[in-house]
């Protein structure tokens, strides 16, 4: 199936996001037929704090080395490191992945709709079979975090030629439904603990992401290793040294 096509099933597509290329092979082992990434995870393993354009080379890289993977790849991207819309046209037709996410704010505040559906645009025009998921940060800053600001800025970015629309920090059922209803292409939305894949597809959402959840609980369960061991309890199972490592010998060899 094509990675848009993943987006008409039964069930939203559940988007796992990987932060490096070990995650990435665990996930596409785990049997997810699409990986993405997370801006986030990318960003906090050098240190750096997300949203500041600070990720522009390593997702780049992160790209590239994920194209071997058997799996649709989609990238987030930030708000595309630049201002300049054919910039972060041509920044995304040289990752040469499936799908790409771009948030429309910078820095924390959300940007004029008008000039994120212009990134949208230009990105389309330029690669105009990569799935491009325009995400929409109302709710996520809580700026303009009402349905009719976050629909108006939706409906800019569809008309401009978004695939799907992303609207982080949206939980509530009610307003679910009705992005859905009123929106012509894919709504995703992040894991919503209360709120199940059959319950999200009752309500008209077409993918879900894991966002940073994964990176996040990654280090906690890091941390308590460590802290068991320390503590004189049990250590947790983990998947052993050479199945990993025979993960990585596959991957090496292309």
């Amino acid at each position: 199936m094509t990675f848009r096509e993943l987006h008409d099933g039964a069930l939203p597509l559940l988007l796992p996001n990987a932060w490096d290329v070990a995650s990435a092979i665990a996930f596409v082992e785990a049997g997810f037929p699409a990986v993405g990434t997370t801006s986030f995870g990318v960003a906090a393993g050098a240190g750096a704090p997300d949203g500041r354009g600070a990720t522009r080379d390593a997702t780049r890289a992160l790209a590239h080395a994920l194209a071997a993977l058997p799996a649709h790849v989609s990238v987030d991207v930030e708000d595309g490191y630049s201002e300049s819309p054919e910039e972060v046209a041509d920044y995304v037709a040289g990752l040469r992945v499936a799908g790409v996410n771009l948030e429309d704010s910078t820095g924390g505040r959300l940007v004029e709709p008008a000039a994120h559906a212009a990134k949208v645009a230009a990105v389309k025009a330029r690669n105009p079979d990569v799935y491009v998921n325009a995400r929409t940060d109302t709710y996520w800053l809580g700026q303009d975090a009402t349905l009719s600001a976050t629909l108006e800025r939706a409906a800019a970015y569809v008309e401009a030629g978004a695939d799907g629309v992303f609207v982080p920090g949206a939980t509530k059922p009610a307003e679910l439904r009705d992005l859905a209803a009123n929106l012509p292409v894919p709504v995703n939305v992040l894991v919503i603990p209360e709120l199940s894949l059959a319950h999200l597809a009752d309500l008209g959402i077409r993918r879900v992401s894991t966002g940073s959840l994964p990176y996040r609980a990654a280090l906690d369960a890091a941390v308590a290793v460590a802290t068991a061991v320390r503590d004189g309890a049990p250590p947790p199972a983990a998947t052993p040294y050479q199945v990993m490592q025979d993960r990585l010998l596959r991957y090496a060899r292309g």
